[in-house]
């Protein structure tokens, strides 16, 4: 018999082959990891470098690795959200309903990385920005992110956020370590290596609420300022735009929604693992905190969890998990963000 989340989103077992923890990550430098390259499936297909194909009117498409013939281009950068995890073919992530359908007089290119915080988000556009024509807006669509790593103890925050499968990356520099200790070789290297902390320094204790918003608003922040640096330098609009997650925008889930929610619940439970900021009053200060932030640096801000809210009937499926949409909440996603930025 198969499982509500085989009947109503086969697509997420094509996306749980090779692009979640699942699956196979790609371990690349600086970024930590990155999608499959030049992977082609009737789901998701991805250029040369891990971008996925955007999707415009009359079967245009374009990547970050693989342009437009000319003229400009604009980007819409996050992390999964963005990346289109959820969608059932490229045709219905967010950028390509925004340039096929709700705001198609200029490409969108898809700059989402799967599990990005918002370092790695910085990262992506900062190595991969050479590549690129003239950009004339950034829409930076994020932060569930950086809010639900901030939950992780203090010694996995570093200078710049925690990171996913951050537990995986120090087993590996551990169990690297000890076999060059064992082999005796290789002593010189490690010793300029800073070790991951020994275990009794490793205080698993989760911050409060209110610790946990302040650090994730304090590096969301400070990253963003990067970006405006690099668009007002290029004189490109750039927007921030808080991400919806179904516990934000509404307290009762569509019937589907609630199905899959709770399968899904067994299998990890979400609601225990991100606790007390899985509620719409922690969504609320959240979005009041960067919206403070993004003021103090002078960039515009927008809070798509209210207008969602709004715009979706009381039983209507947005959500095939708390955090990626339906092709139908692709659609309804694109079409607030064209409204409430004029896009058009």
């Amino acid at each position: 018999m198969l499982s509500h989340r085989e009947q109503l989103t086969p697509q997420m077992l094509q996306y749980a082959e090779k692009f979640d923890d699942r699956g196979e990550i790609r371990w690349l430098p600086y970024l930590m990891y990155f999608h499959a390259a030049g992977h082609v499936s009737d789901t998701v297909s991805t250029d040369h470098l891990g971008f996925r194909y955007a999707e415009g009117p009359d079967g245009q498409r374009a990547s970050a690795g693989d342009l437009p013939a000319d003229g400009p281009v604009r980007l819409i950068a996050g992390s999964s959200t963005v990346f289109g995890i959820g969608a059932s073919a490229d045709a219905h992530t967010l950028a390509s309903r925004l340039w096929s359908k709700h705001a198609p007089a200029t490409p969108w290119l898809n700059f989402g990385g799967r599990s990005f915080n918002s370092t790695q988000e910085l990262l992506l556009f900062t190595l991969y920005r050479h590549l690129l024509p003239q950009v004339d807006e950034i829409v930076l669509l994020s932060g569930f992110n950086n809010l639900g790593l901030s939950r992780l103890p203090r010694w996995m925050q570093g200078d710049n956020g925690a990171f996913f499968n951050e537990h995986d990356y120090y087993e590996q520099v551990d169990a690297a370590r000890e076999r060059q200790r064992r082999a005796g070789a290789g002593r010189r290297l490690l010793s300029r290596r800073a070790p991951a902390p020994s275990p009794e320094l490793r205080d698993g204790t989760v911050p409060g609420l209110d610790e946990q918003l302040a650090h994730a608003v304090d590096l969301t922040v400070r990253h963003l300022d990067n970006w405006r640096l690099l668009a007002g330098g290029n004189g490109v609009k750039l927007t921030y735009v808080l991400q919806p997650l179904a516990p934000w925008v509404r307290e009762r889930p569509a019937p589907q929604e609630q199905l899959l929610f709770d399968e899904l619940d067994t299998l990890a439970n979400f609601s225990q693992a991100y606790g007390d900021i899985c509620t719409i009053e922690a969504g609320r200060r959240y979005a009041a905190m960067l919206r403070e932030g993004c003021a103090r640096i002078g960039v515009d801000f927008l809070d798509l969890n209210p207008l969602l809210d709004e715009a979706l009937a009381a039983d209507e499926w947005a959500f095939v998990d708390r955090i990626h949409f339906t092709d139908s909440g692709h659609d309804t996603v694109a079409g607030l963000l064209a409204g409430a930025l004029d896009l058009h």
